[in-house]
């Protein structure tokens, strides 16, 4: 069973990895669904696959989907300027957001052609098609595990969505194969097991496309990031020499960066100058301990 759950979000993310680094994995990826594309296409045609050649379809929407996440991550990581003073670390969110569109796209186009061969049966699929779905399974799934270790490594959000946008694929594939091995052992009677088959893909690919959804939304509207991350933050500010407590700290995720600001408590009787040394303090022990935090901004409150 099929069931939503929000994705892991990336906490850490190495932000000194250089351009080419960061989307060589995507570029690698649009290489390999290019191949898979093909070969399911023309097995779909040759084998006489509905479910296989919707199993094609949702590959091609992969190279369309690496080629938008690919321009996403090469404007997130822009340095700031005059207009994005806080970056273009956004770009990957919206990025995810259309790798959703396109995903619904794709299920709906194959839920309407599974619906059209229930009502016009074709014959029965070829079973050498079994053997192009096996094959795509097993390199979809390698393909989302290592899209996802370097969407943890990177802390790219978009580039997991792209991970989830693989594993989607290799479910579909799954699916198909069961369809098509279900026609082929039963026989005439149950030919239309293959367009079922490509109605259960189109609905998994609707829940992946809300999982995908969810982290991107929240990035957008600068959800919280996970407690840990902010218990982490605190705890680096107070062990600051000098720092009483954190009274409040507010962490908003913004591309592969986070940005915090953090209300610091010290002795009121303090000076201007040994305040603002502490905070200065504060804000280079926290981007010391956690890279992956592109700027922290340190109110002083004096101890009441």
């Amino acid at each position: 069973m099929v069931t939503i759950k929000k994705l892991p979000e990336p906490t850490a993310g190495n932000i000194s990895a250089p351009v080419k680094l960061r989307t060589f994995p995507i570029v690698l990826t649009m290489c390999l669904n290019l191949i898979l594309a093909a070969a399911k296409g023309t097995a779909a045609f040759l084998g006489n696959s509905n479910a296989l050649m919707a199993d094609a379809a949702e590959s091609l929407t992969d190279i369309l989907t690496s080629v938008i996440v690919w321009f996403g991550i090469k404007t997130a990581v822009k340095e700031p300027d005059e207009d994005h003073p806080y970056g273009h670390g956004k770009a990957e969110a919206i990025a995810s957001i259309i790798v959703v569109v396109f995903l619904l796209s794709t299920a709906i186009a194959i839920a309407a052609r599974g619906f059209q061969l229930l009502w016009n049966p074709t014959t029965l699929p070829e079973s050498f098609t079994l053997w192009v779905l096996i094959i795509a399974i097993i390199l979809k799934e390698g393909i989302y595990r290592y899209l996802k270790a370097k969407a943890k490594n990177l802390g790219s959000s978009a580039m997991l969505a792209e991970a989830m946008h693989n594993r989607s694929d290799a479910i579909t594939s799954l699916v198909a194969l069961a369809g098509i091995s279900i026609a082929l052992i039963g026989g005439g009677k149950y030919v239309a097991a293959d367009a079922y088959a490509s109605l259960v893909a189109s609905v998994i690919i609707v829940f992946n496309a809300v999982r995908i959804f969810r982290p991107a939304l929240n990035e957008l509207m600068d959800a919280a990031p996970p407690h840990e991350l902010i218990k982490k933050i605190r705890q680096i500010a107070e062990n600051v020499e000098k720092v009483k407590e954190v009274e409040k700290c507010q962490v908003r995720k913004m591309g592969m960066h986070y940005f915090v600001d953090m209300h610091v408590v010290v002795d009121g009787s303090m000076t201007v100058y040994e305040g603002h040394d502490v905070a200065h303090r504060v804000k280079d022990a926290v981007k010391h301990e956690l890279p992956y935090i592109a700027d922290v901004l340190v109110h002083i409150e004096p101890k009441r």
